[in-house]
């Protein structure tokens, strides 16, 4: 939560600090061996697994499609996991919540469709810009404000309609994958009711794969890296005015409007008061780092913080082990890419979704709860929600964006009047 401080000058108006104050290091590092327990391991090991499976192949053979060396591609890993693992140590340690670092999915499919088009160092020379960009608003504090503005009702809304789709995904892979699935939802509900001091989730996990090696589902033959220990690549940047209107300028959106605006949203819905304007500076900071070694991005994720700030990973105040947990291994995985990535790829698609569907459910009923329990901002609630829940892609930034500006469009149209009623305190 924020500190008394923080409260004190939002009350008055004041100043505020351009980095919001949170427990510290000391505190967060003297309460993480109580808060490090099968909840808070678990939560941190599914939202690992979520994010070093399919993202990573969207790098790997976006990469090898370009022509890139395995050199430059385990580079470009190190980066994103490397500089995202970083990011869920210093800020889940300083302000102990599960702020939970990565970096973009859909700004790497972005990046990955331009990689035809540009040289990789002008890519690179967008990655930097992108950074910076996001790196300026923060330092402007004008992303504050704007999140304080944001209709809250519109926001969960945004959150639901995003994060939909990992619960219908469950389904889907019930459908090609029966078995599998099935064990997972076994073990899910059979941990959930009777042994309530293990998340639901670790039981989706151990019966999922226990499922996979009786049917020998493991993947065989994906993609491989060279090299077992990744050294940095510096690529050395250009920079195109084309690549900065066609790259860097969507990626900075999808940064702030995608991944940062989902994460402060899920935090929210979870009762934190998540720090908007050090979310943002270490965002942009991660960009320009992970861009001088060819990584497109490194900042804040919307669902794995997610999944690390859920019910599942056990009481509020000791969440942000779980994104401890995440941190450490993500950043091993960035460093020993070589090996990580084919451990990784070996489970089936499936049983990550299911895991990973089954992991959204408290932050999806929170976020339900949020958008439509009240009387205000319905309407535009509900244009966020189906905006969110299509995810539509227009000028390469993606929906949870479209759903924020839609949702606010649509109350100020046929809701004005709640604008002019204060909100409640989030």
């Amino acid at each position: 939560m924020g500190s008394l401080q923080d409260r004190k000058d939002r009350a008055a108006g004041g100043r505020q600090r351009l980095m919001e104050r949170g427990a510290g290091f000391r505190s967060g590092l003297a309460g993480l061996p109580r808060h490090l327990r099968v909840s808070t391991i678990g939560a941190g090991l599914v939202a690992a697994i979520f994010g070093c499976t399919g993202p990573a192949l969207i790098i790997i053979n976006g990469a090898k499609d370009a022509g890139l060396s395995d050199a430059v591609t385990a580079s470009w890993i190190l980066a994103v996991y490397g500089f995202g693992g970083l990011i869920s140590l210093v800020l889940g340690l300083y302000y102990k919540m599960p702020i939970t670092g990565a970096w973009s999915i859909p700004g790497a499919v972005l990046v990955v469709g331009a990689l035809a088009d540009f040289e990789f160092g002008e890519m690179v020379g967008a990655f930097i810009i992108a950074g910076l960009i996001v790196l300026v608003l923060g330092l402007t504090g004008w992303i504050r404000h704007v999140s304080a503005w944001l209709p809250f009702p519109i926001v969960m809304a945004m959150i639901a309609g995003a994060l939909i789709r990992f619960g219908i995904g469950v389904v889907d892979a019930g459908m090609t994958s029966p078995i599998i699935v099935a064990a997972a939802v076994v073990g899910y509900l059979l941990l959930h009711r009777f042994i309530k001091f293990i998340p639901g989730v670790v039981g989706a996990l151990v019966f999922g794969t226990v499922a996979v090696m009786l049917t020998g589902s493991f993947n065989t033959g994906g993609p491989t890296l060279d090299s077992i220990l990744t050294s940095p690549v510096f690529t050395a940047p250009a920079f195109s005015l084309s690549a900065v209107l066609a790259v860097a300028i969507p990626l900075a959106i999808l940064v702030i409007g995608a991944e940062n605006a989902q994460a402060t949203g899920v935090l929210k819905a979870e009762e934190y008061d998540p720090p908007v304007n050090s979310m943002t500076l270490i965002s942009g900071v991660g960009g320009v780092l992970a861009g001088v070694f060819g990584g497109h991005n490194a900042n804040i994720a919307g669902p794995m913080t997610a999944i690390c700030s859920s019910p599942e990973a056990g009481e509020r105040p000791g969440r942000y082990a779980a994104t401890i947990v995440n941190g450490v291994l993500f950043a091993s995985f960035g460093l020993f890419a070589g090996v990580a990535v084919s451990l990784v790829t070996a489970l089936p698609a499936q049983l990550i979704a299911a895991v990973a569907g089954l992991a959204m459910i408290g932050v999806l009923i929170s976020a339900f709860q949020g958008a439509f329990q009240g009387n205000r901002f319905q309407i535009g609630a509900f244009a966020a929600l189906i905006i969110a829940m299509s995810n539509v892609t227009i000028l390469n930034i993606s929906s949870p964006f479209w759903a924020l500006v839609g949702g606010v469009l649509v109350s100020l149209i046929l809701e004005p009047g709640d604008f002019k009623r204060k909100q409640p305190a989030i």
